[in-house]
């Protein structure tokens, strides 16, 4: 598939001069300074930085969850509550927060009900992404029946079923122990490259960052900014064996040294 069809629906993202003041005890605490960043359509940038350094605040000012004190947002132009209304945006955090009374499909479908979309309509939609996310079998599932991995299938297969041009994705793999991270890393990967929507991932995992993403955005704390932005040169599609080479151990040794504050930016 060619670059222009891989883009095709997409929206670029624009961060212009974000920034956030949070009030603690008494004192202003600057999440974010000054952020500006620009990702183009169908492009995939992980944000990777210390506890305290905005990422997450980032993410939601994105998704339009909190509003800047000074600077701007736009998706494709527009204001992030305006993509919201219209669907395309797909969001997705460390808790999957599947409603517990509901089957794989249902929770997969909630987005379509919350915009007053016809279930009906797009059920050919949900059986294909219950497929993409390997859960064939699982659709009458609830959560309760279903393992921490399968769960975190259905809210990624969630955050597709409105066909979002930009996914925004907080620590979705946080709270899995290293092997089943490492399936959902490859995993992602391979839903990603079905559609390729414009995709930000805030993670602490540097190998994660490195194998998922086109460029990885080195963040900073105190005020929250950007240090650096590190480029991924590694061909698509990844394959497992790219975790045990050495240019990968190399670029992993390369961030730690922007994230550690001993290299340069």
């Amino acid at each position: 598939m060619d670059a222009a069809n891989t883009t095709a629906g997409q929206d670029g993202l624009s961060i212009a001069g974000v920034q956030r003041t949070f009030q603690v005890e008494g004192r202003s605490i600057a999440a974010l300074d000054g952020v500006s960043l620009e990702c183009a359509p169908g492009s995939f940038t992980a944000l990777i930085g210390p506890s305290g350094c905005g990422k997450s605040t980032l993410l939601r000012i994105i998704a339009g969850l909190e509003r800047p004190d000074r600077g701007s947002v736009t998706i494709g132009g527009a204001a992030p509550a305006d993509k919201c209304r219209a669907g395309a945006l797909g969001v997705g955090f460390q808790d999957p927060a599947l409603l517990p009374w509901r089957s794989v499909r249902e929770n997969i479908a909630l987005p379509l009900q919350v915009l007053r979309r016809s279930v009906q309509d797009q059920a050919a939609r949900i059986e294909q992404l219950i497929a993409l996310v390997g859960l064939k079998g699982f659709e009458a599932a609830r959560p309760g029946q279903l393992s921490g991995g399968m769960r975190q299938r259905v809210a990624i297969a969630r955050t597709l079923v409105t066909d979002p041009s930009v996914r925004l994705l907080d620590e979705p793999f946080g709270a899995l122990d290293q092997i089943l991270r490492r399936s959902m890393n490859i995993e992602l990967q391979r839903i990603w490259l079905e559609s390729r929507p414009t995709t930000v991932l805030v993670t602490h995992g540097i190998d994660e960052a490195i194998f998922l993403a086109d460029r990885i955005v080195v963040m900073q704390r105190n005020p929250g900014r950007i240090g650096c932005i590190v480029e991924v040169p590694f061909a698509r599609p990844r394959h497992p064996d790219l975790f045990a080479a050495h240019d990968f151990h190399q670029l992993e040794d390369e961030v730690a040294a922007q994230l550690f504050g001993t290299g340069t930016a």
